[in-house]
């Protein structure tokens, strides 16, 4: 796709086709933009070059076919006026195109920069691999790590500005990889903590159970679904409901995802055995009404959750499982107790993040029944005449897709729920007996919002697991 402010002048388009192997397609653009880009991707150019030319290509980077050539080990300065220009372009335009992960990964003898738009990874550019070297190294100054430790992992911090001055934090992982050191760096807009449920996607019947969960007194309150499926955007906006005055809400974090002033953080510390359930454990002696654990990985982190519920407490945490009736096998996994299990379970959400169509492009067709059979299930939804699909166009990077929703799978603990818990669990009878009390399952909830033309049947499909996986 080539984008033109000139849509008459057509000459240029034979002479490129013969240099590119893909089809081409020319589309307006505002000329302001064109000037705008070409001045950014240029200067970009020129910094990448002046950073690159005093620097031998591959001579920097410790890898296990590195060559050494004596009297030339030279590194590009972490310093340098092009390497800052480099990185100060870098943030920028992932802010400008709503990147929630920069990826710098090492390559033989380049690096390549991908960025993860709505869920996806894109890549966005290719440097040498002496000035990939130098960025990171430059990251790792701002994020307060140790440049000269390149063996091990690190975890560092940045705060900066977004464009349109909000302030935004960078939370910067680096691991050693074949080719060097990759540095990957998570995004978290501090917007995300003022956005409503309804922004969330968690509307109507959804938002009523949810809120009747969280507004116990006491009992446990889980949020499960795989990495990066909105379970810490979910939990922060709810804390933040939650934090009033009247109240003491604390967390016990691995790492604190964003700094929020409403309530209190802690990050657990391994190396001085600070775990979750000493952090629990402490915590129980702060005074807490509601407490939020960033995740339940073990026993002993369980059983202080379970035994802060027991007393009084509100609490709220994350599971790593597929589907809201998995977490109770996953408990029971933990060697928790059926009847503490009953004893303190609210309820269980189970979400996904769904890339949303975009609404300059997206393209109505007849619906697939095929797919919409394998979208609902056993469940007999209607299926509608229509559905909307991804098309494509400048303003979604060409994707379909702009922006992403949750969907959701809400499991209150009822009175039937409670009689199906217990050592001996089967997770098929809980799941059905669920459904019978009104659970929708993910997918169910997915095909609420194809029906709604929010998202696609591909797109619901892509990141809901099958019925009892």
């Amino acid at each position: 796709m080539i984008a033109t402010m000139e849509p008459f002048d057509t000459a240029w388009m034979e002479s490129l086709q013969q240099t590119s192997p893909r089809t081409l397609r020319r589309v307006m653009a505002n000329p302001a933009d064109i000037k705008k880009y070409t001045l950014e991707f240029y200067s970009l150019a020129k910094s990448v070059f002046g950073a690159g030319t005093s620097v031998v290509s591959g001579a920097g980077i410790a890898n296990f076919e590195q060559l050494l050539e004596v009297g030339k080990l030279k590194n590009a300065d972490a310093q340098d006026q092009h390497i800052v220009n480099i990185v100060d372009w870098l943030l920028q335009y992932a802010f400008d195109q709503r990147a929630s992960d920069i990826h710098l990964e090492p390559r033989r003898g380049k690096g390549k920069v991908r960025f993860r738009i709505d869920g996806v990874l894109h890549l966005v550019y290719e440097l040498p691999d002496n000035v990939m070297t130098a960025m990171i190294s430059r990251l790792k100054i701002l994020g307060r790590m140790d440049v000269a430790e390149k063996r091990r992992p690190q975890d560092g911090r940045i705060k900066t500005k977004a464009p349109n001055g909000s302030e935004v934090e960078l939370r910067l992982s680096t691991m050693p990889t074949a080719f060097g050191e990759k540095l990957v760096m998570r995004i978290f807009d501090p917007d995300v903590l003022l956005r409503s449920f309804s922004q969330l996607g968690l509307v109507a019947s959804d938002y009523q159970q949810w809120q009747s969960m969280i507004k116990r007194a006491h009992g446990i309150v889980l949020v499960t679904g795989p990495t990066g499926s909105g379970k810490t955007t979910t939990l922060y906006s709810t804390l933040k409901q939650l934090a009033t005055d009247s109240v003491n809400v604390s967390t016990v974090e691995d790492p604190i995802e964003m700094v929020v002033d409403a309530f209190n953080q802690s990050q657990i510390q391994p190396a001085i055995d600070f775990d979750f359930a000493a952090g629990i454990r402490t915590l129980m002696r702060q005074d807490p009404d509601i407490i939020m654990v960033g995740e339940i990985r073990d026993r002993a982190t369980a059983e202080m959750a379970v035994q802060a519920a027991l007393t009084g407490h509100l609490v709220l945490s994350t599971l790593h499982t597929n589907d809201a009736p998995t977490a109770i096998s996953r408990l029971l996994d933990l060697a928790m107790p059926a009847h503490l299990i009953k004893a303190t379970l609210n309820g269980v959400m189970a979400q996904r993040l769904v890339r949303t169509l975009c609404p300059d492009c997206r393209g109505e067709v007849p619906c697939d029944t095929d797919a919409w059979k394998e979208l609902t299930g056993p469940t007999q939804l209607a299926t509608p005449a229509t559905v909307f699909q991804p098309v494509g166009c400048l303003e979604c990077r060409n994707t379909g897709y702009l922006g992403r929703e949750g969907i959701y799978e809400i499991m209150p603990i009822t009175h039937t729920l409670l009689s199906h818990i217990s050592s001996e669990s089967d997770i098929q009878q809980i799941r059905s007996a669920a459904i019978g009390e009104g659970m929708k399952t993910l997918r169910m909830a997915g095909a609420e919002k194809v029906a709604a033309g929010v998202t696609s049947i591909e797109e619901v499909l892509r990141v809901t697991p099958e019925l009892g996986r």
